[in-house]
């Protein structure tokens, strides 16, 4: 539906693991990837720890087979190619990196599905090492944002994004962890929330769900994503044009906070 952005995070929301640790722990550089972990920022540790898999002689190509194996749910990819073909506008807003995203989602058939893609900037330099920045250079200023780490504000990417919308656009939004909170506060009404049940981001939204302006539907893993997100696809249709664009056989699990209560369906964590 040409009326709808969806904007997907990356790491645990279309693949089920964390892409950095999934590269490193299949190389075999966990070891030392934990024991760097306290003394420096996480891009600069995955630019550190890229460099030392070079020196001992691991290649990109050996990094892209470990990406191709990265674990996904079966129902991820239908649901990707599903909301593409309703006319939907579909965009990544991802802490991973670039060569991690974008080799991943050619593997998986995808990429051609997704408009845009915003992540740390990543490029295999002349050496044929693999490089990675922050998407935000805070070396040099902050992003100003308390809830999200110093490379990269989700929020102001969401304000970017809504800024260039035309006409009356509706985002929907889907994420797992701590840093998809500070987006999902950005959203107005009429735009809709997914959070992943039972991680940060559903347990930061538990806290108060009155903060969210958006609507909020839960999932819990591919097979729940698929089909809540086209029945919130098919529900904005119905609102606009008073026709489903498909059949739907099954209810969404909707927090509502119009009333200023939580349902049972997502209690608040103690």
């Amino acid at each position: 539906m040409a009326g709808i952005v969806v904007v997907f995070d990356f790491d645990k929301t279309i693949i089920d693991r964390d892409s950095d640790n999934w590269v490193v722990d299949g190389l075999g550089f966990t070891d030392l990837f934990n024991q760097l972990l306290p003394t420096m920022p996480w891009n600069t540790l995955m630019d550190s720890m890229t460099k030392e898999m070079h020196a001992q002689g691991t290649t990109i190509d050996d990094i892209v087979e470990v990406l191709k194996r990265s674990p996904i749910h079966p129902r991820i990819v239908p649901a990707i190619k599903s909301a593409h073909a309703l006319g939907c506008e579909l965009r990544i807003v991802s802490d991973a990196n670039m060569f991690f995203i974008e080799t991943i989602l050619e593997h998986l058939g995808v990429k051609g599905c997704f408009s845009e893609l915003n992540s740390n900037p990543s490029f295999v330099d002349e050496e044929g090492r693999l490089r990675i920045f922050p998407y935000h250079d805070f070396t040099k200023t902050s992003h100003g944002c308390n809830l999200c780490p110093p490379n990269m504000c989700k929020g102001v990417i969401i304000e970017r994004i809504q800024a260039g919308l035309e006409g009356e656009k509706k985002i929907i939004y889907l994420g797992d962890g701590s840093g998809d909170y500070c987006p999902s506060l950005t959203l107005g009404e009429g735009d809709y929330v997914m959070p992943r049940k039972n991680f940060p981001v559903w347990e930061l939204i538990c806290r108060n769900p009155m903060l969210i302006k958006a609507d909020i539907h839960e999932w819990s893993d591919g097979e729940d994503l698929e089909r809540v997100l086209l029945d919130i696809i098919n529900m904005v249709s119905v609102e606009h044009n008073s026709a489903p664009l498909f059949s739907v056989d099954c209810k969404l699990q909707t927090i509502s906070t119009s009333n200023h209560a939580l349902p049972h369906a997502l209690p608040v964590p103690q």
